[in-house]
């Protein structure tokens, strides 16, 4: 229920938090870094983590026509590292699911932003997790009727429906369209599936998550990853997930290539993706091998022409993703 920022002051940078508190918005200085290279990824870490905390605790739970509220078991991994595991199991709802998994990595990127900085910054970080923490805590006391945690101080308010976070553009899986696009998707599943198509959603998220390049856009509640490298002739890769209502159960690997509406529009203004090759894999890959995929396809982009002349039965060169259709434009 945060939104932190940085700003310069005397020669340094602050990294300030901005709440809501008795007397309106209200700033505190988190710490102070030498350089903006420096507090720039622990602001943005401290921003996913405190939106990523805050907003499932701050909207309604209403899959199957009910009015619920969703757990409150992530906001332990704030503070307790052991705690971080759990971010990991799980088979609540998709939406609530993939949120903990983002959080995991939020907490993680925070991890490596503050190995670089000295001791006293990352006490201070610390220090404003648990801060955060115990605040959302007491506040969801309070509007549930229970006694707050001790060392609450009530600084920080919190109102449901309109958490103080920032996530514009930046998070988009914590938009209402996307949990309730992904709350459609278990219509009608039993718990088996919903559990399957976590443990899908996991491993895609987790693959595309672990990619050192720029692994395309991950469409998480359309179970896919689209990757469109900037290269010769074209051509794109998808990588699919079964959906949840899908009993086949299989993967989907995909190599398209952009061909131009119109043949005499040179700067191809206009375009229509055709399939060239398909791999169904009724076996699910693992992350590192969806990793492994997409960091070749972005590396030597050149790759996706080869992989598209390869035959029914051949395995997508350098991968275990064997083909198993052909189509021609």
């Amino acid at each position: 229920m945060t939104i932190y920022s940085q700003h310069p002051n005397r020669g340094k940078v602050q990294i300030l938090a901005t709440y809501e508190g008795s007397a309106g918005a209200t700033s505190s200085t988190v710490t102070s870094l030498p350089d903006a290279g420096l507090a720039s990824p622990i602001v943005d870490a401290l921003n996913r983590i405190s939106a990523l905390a805050t907003v499932p605790v701050s909207v309604h739970d209403t899959r199957d026509g009910q009015i619920r509220y969703y757990p409150r078991e992530h906001l332990a991994a704030l503070t307790d590292r052991s705690a971080r595991a759990h971010l990991l199991n799980g088979a609540h709802s998709l939406w609530y699911e993939h949120v903990k998994l983002l959080l995991h990595q939020a907490l993680s990127d925070l991890d490596d932003a503050m190995a670089k900085v000295p001791e006293p910054v990352r006490a201070a970080v610390n220090a404003e997790l648990e801060e955060e923490a115990r605040e959302l805590r007491g506040e969801l006391a309070d509007f549930s009727g229970e006694d707050p945690p001790p060392g609450t101080k009530n600084s920080r308010r919190w109102h449901f429906n309109f958490p103080f976070v920032l996530f514009n553009g930046e998070i988009p899986d914590l938009a209402d369209g996307s949990r309730e696009y992904m709350d459609k998707h278990e219509e009608g599943i039993t718990s088996e599936q919903r559990e399957k198509a976590v443990a899908d959603l996991r491993v895609l998220v987790t693959a595309y998550m672990q990619c050192h390049g720029d692994p395309g856009i991950l469409e998480s509640d359309e179970f896919e990853i689209f990757h469109d490298p900037d290269g010769p002739d074209r051509y794109y890769l998808t990588v699919t997930t079964p959906r949840p209502d899908d009993d086949a159960d299989v993967w989907h690997v995909e190599i398209g290539q952009w061909v131009s509406d119109d043949p005499e529009d040179e700067e191809c203004s206009s375009a229509t993706g055709h399939i060239l090759v398909g791999c169904a894999c009724p076996v699910p890959p693992t992350a590192a091998e969806i990793t492994d995929l997409l960091n070749r396809s972005e590396e030597k982009p050149e790759l996706l022409a080869v992989w598209a002349e390869t035959p029914v039965g051949a395995a997508l060169g350098g991968t275990p993703f064997v083909v198993t259709e052909r189509h021609v434009i």
